[in-house]
């Protein structure tokens, strides 16, 4: 699913700017998947809260979400440059493309920052 939006990101952008849509769309899927994480932990913040469980302090799972964040970016930076970008995009080609909307794509991560800040708030 990633590599799909990925190479449509990329793909837009390069028409536009091909120099920067790798940095582009690697931007694009860590944000995507950071904004996934952070609602996913809010999600289990307001659960574990519930439940009355106090397995981490707000500050240390605000510094392993930082640290968790860091290595999702540098993990998508390596895995979406240089040969192995090749064979995945070798790889999709042979794959039917879905044209995906770009305001859409955009509008993804917005939308889950903007669902984990309104569980934070609700549960915490």
């Amino acid at each position: 699913m990633f590599i799909q939006l990925f190479i449509t990101v990329n793909t837009y952008y390069k028409k536009s700017f091909p120099k920067k849509a790798i940095s582009i769309a690697v931007f694009y899927i860590s944000l995507f998947q950071i904004s996934l994480l952070l609602l996913l932990g809010s999600f289990f913040a307001g659960f574990f809260k519930q439940m009355h469980v106090d397995t981490l302090t707000a500050d240390n799972a605000w510094m392993l979400f930082i640290i968790t964040s860091i290595a999702i970016y540098f993990k998508n930076w390596m895995s979406y440059s240089g040969r192995s970008l090749m064979i995945l995009k070798a790889k999709m080609n042979k794959k039917k493309q879905s044209d995906y909307n770009i305001f859409l794509l955009w509008l993804l991560p917005i939308a889950s920052t903007a669902l984990a800040i309104i569980l934070l708030r609700s549960f915490l």
